[in-house]
Formats: C-alpha cells, sequence, structure tokens
C-alpha cells in the first residue's frame, strides 16, 4: 500500500513537460496504429519533450534515443506523405529479423559497456537494450514493417521498469498503455498484411 501511495504521489507532483511528453507520445502511438500520418507530428513533440527529460534523469542513452526519435519522425513524416497510408503494409521475413536480433544484441553490449564505464549512466544495460532494438523497430515502423510491432511490445515492456526506477512513475504507466497498444498494433497490422497478401 505505501508503494501506491509513492507512486501515487509521485504522479501527482509529476512535471507539466512530463505530462506533456506523455500525452503526445499516447496521441503518436495510437494514430501510427491507425496508420494516421498525423502521428509524426506528436512524435515530434514528444521526443523533443523527452530528450530533455531523459537527459537530466541521467538516461543518456535514451535521450540520444530520443535524437532518433525526433529524425525518424521527420523520415516517418516525409516517407507516409510520398507513399500514402495506403501503402500495404511490409514483412521482414526470419532472415532479415534474425541478423537485426544479432546486430541489435551486439550493439546493446558495447552501448551498455561504454555508457557504464565512461559515465554515471542509470541502468546502463536496459537502457542499452531499449536504444539497439528500437532503431530498427522505429525505421520499421516507419517502413510499415508489421514485425516492428513485436520489437516494440517487448522495448515498451522493458521501459516500465526503466522509467520506474528513475521515479518517472507516470511515464512507467505512459509505457504500459504503449504495450497495449503496441499489441493492438501488430494485430491490426499483421491482419492488414494478411489480407494484402491473399489479395494478390
Amino acid at each position: 500500500m505505501e508503494i501506491l501511495n509513492n507512486i501515487g504521489s509521485a504522479i501527482a507532483s509529476t512535471s507539466f513537460w512530463e505530462w506533456a511528453g506523455v500525452v503526445t507520445a499516447v496521441v503518436y502511438v495510437i494514430l501510427a496504429a491507425r496508420r494516421n500520418i498525423l502521428c509524426w507530428t506528436f512524435a515530434l513533440i514528444s521526443s523533443a519533450i523527452y530528450i530533455y527529460l531523459c537527459f537530466i534523469s541521467k538516461l543518456y542513452i535514451d535521450s540520444i534515443l530520443n535524437l532518433f526519435y525526433f529524425i525518424m519522425g521527420i523520415f516517418g513524416w516525409v516517407f507516409w506523405n510520398r507513399e500514402t497510408t495506403a501503402q500495404p503494409i511490409r514483412t521482414w521475413g526470419i532472415g532479415p529479423n534474425l541478423i537485426n536480433i544479432l546486430l541489435s544484441g551486439l550493439l546493446t553490449l558495447l552501448l551498455a559497456y561504454i555508457f557504464k564505464t565512461w559515465t554515471d549512466q542509470a541502468n546502463p544495460y536496459t537502457d542499452a537494450f531499449i536504444f539497439a532494438y528500437c532503431l530498427s523497430a522505429t525505421y520499421m515502423i516507419t517502413k510499415k514493417v508489421h514485425e516492428g510491432w513485436l520489437y516494440l511490445i517487448a522495448i515498451d515492456f522493458a521501459s516500465i521498469f526503466l522509467y520506474a526506477n528513475r521515479g518517472l512513475y507516470l511515464s512507467s504507466l505512459l509505457y504500459v498503455a504503449y504495450t497495449g497498444i503496441a499489441i493492438f498494433g501488430w494485430i491490426a497490422w499483421y491482419k492488414l498484411y494478411r489480407s494484402s497478401k491473399y489479395n494478390l
């Protein structure tokens, strides 16, 4: 009960910027799952806010990740605008996904070692895992590859514990919601992929 009271107090004292980051992030994921191009506007706003929030929380890798999100938000808007939201959902298949898992795993270990050795980075391995796999997952979403949502489910689940550990409880709850939305996003995109495959 005391833990719940502490979490409730922390959420009640959440800063304006964390609230703004959370709200815009939720809108982004919902619109992305629905393949609405306006999702990228909210992605840019949320990413800019979280660059700052993560840096002051000593989550330096996550701060860099949000800079990447910001850049990919621009890329996603351009790609979706150019190809239209009617562009069919794609798949990477087993081979490219296995290569991605291997390369992202190696990047996780390298980043965690660097930031653990030379900075006061909090939770280096969890943050490095989130960073490494988010790179490809975000790229996959911009290119409408449905497996990107599966990576995001794992990433969002890990983020719940990462943000809670740093006292960012509202952001932690955001990732609880993200996990559910990512599950919905994958189901919706996979159904569209299967439908377009059978209609060829």
